[in-house]
């Protein structure tokens, strides 16, 4: 999911999330609650790509399956592409952009390569547990000073996040690399949010719990400790934070064919309301990039984490 964390050009990046948000709102795109929804849906299920990439690709062609670069239609399915047909713009890891098509702008030949069965049914869900995923996503919670706590509570509580004062917690280790050795180095971050999350709760229930409050930090409605890592939005209203937060647990737990009570939400607001508000389409998809990548590296420590002072 690197290509999530680019971007494009020289731009710095508040003026690329600037870009993106005008472009949803000067452009009308997904003012209205069943386009919002429909490109939920789609970033949700197209699990090939960021959702950030997910987004570019259905914001330039909604009814895409599957894309891939010319070079790689031809070298690995031995397709080619159409004439006149139009590429689609993403982000590249590693670098600005790059250009891909969709199969259906591609044709197949004498000796072409069948395709995957998850390039002609790309939305199939894989199943409907969480395994590893979910200790990664809590070790690497750590990094941003996180705790999470499991705590008994009633059947209608899930949790809940707040920023606290590290006094009274132990600061957490947090992996920070290697050494020449090959063994594991870690270093001391204080604790800056508490993440309560019932302890009755299913594996999958509590998985999505910490999805959903991971997503208001980092979409900065409990604030930031460096703009750098994300922005401090706190002010927005309580009814966009929930949204928010609610969208990007509903991507990133689609994305790993695991049932949650997201799309509930998101479709009864549908069908309450005719618009949406001023969301940031830029925060929400680079939050469920960085939350499903937590889910699948081990990530290092960030730069200046705020150690423990010796």
């Amino acid at each position: 999911m690197a290509e999530n964390n680019q971007l494009m050009g020289q731009n710095k990046p508040e003026e690329v999330k600037q870009a993106l948000d005008q472009l949803f709102v000067l452009a009308k795109k997904y003012r209205t609650s069943g386009e919002y929804y429909q490109l939920i849906r789609f970033v949700s299920s197209f699990r090939f790509y960021s959702p950030f990439n997910a987004m570019l690709i259905h914001t330039q062609l909604p009814g895409a399956t599957f894309v891939a670069s010319a070079s790689r239609w031809v070298y690995h399915y031995k397709r080619r592409i159409k004439p006149a047909s139009r590429p689609l713009v993403i982000l590249q890891p590693m670098g600005p952009v790059m250009f891909v098509f969709d199969v259906s702008d591609t044709e197949s030949g004498p000796d072409s390569v069948q395709l995957p069965l998850q390039v002609d049914r790309p939305f199939d869900v894989r199943g409907g547990n969480i395994g590893n995923e979910f200790f990664d996503l809590l070790e690497n919670a750590k990094r941003d000073g996180v705790r999470i706590e499991f705590l008994k509570a009633g059947a209608q509580s899930a949790g809940s996040i707040r920023s606290i004062e590290s006094n009274g917690y132990k600061p957490q280790k947090v992996f920070n690399g290697k050494n020449s050795d090959k063994k594991d180095i870690y270093i001391d971050v204080n604790v800056r949010y508490l993440i309560s999350v019932n302890e009755t709760h299913k594996k999958e229930a509590q998985f999505v719990t910490v999805l959903h409050e991971l997503a208001h930090l980092y979409c900065g409605h409990v604030g930031t400790p460096d703009k750098k890592w994300w922005p401090d939005r706190h002010w927005v209203d309580h009814s966009i934070k929930e949204l928010e937060a609610e969208s990007i647990a509903y991507i990133v737990c689609s994305r790993f064919g695991i049932d949650n009570p997201s799309e509930k939400y998101l479709s009864g607001y549908v069908k309450d309301h005719d618009n949406m508000p001023d969301l940031s389409m830029e925060r929400i998809m680079k939050a469920a990039g960085l939350i499903e990548e937590m889910c699948r590296t081990r990530m290092k420590a960030r730069e200046n984490p705020g150690r423990v002072k010796k």
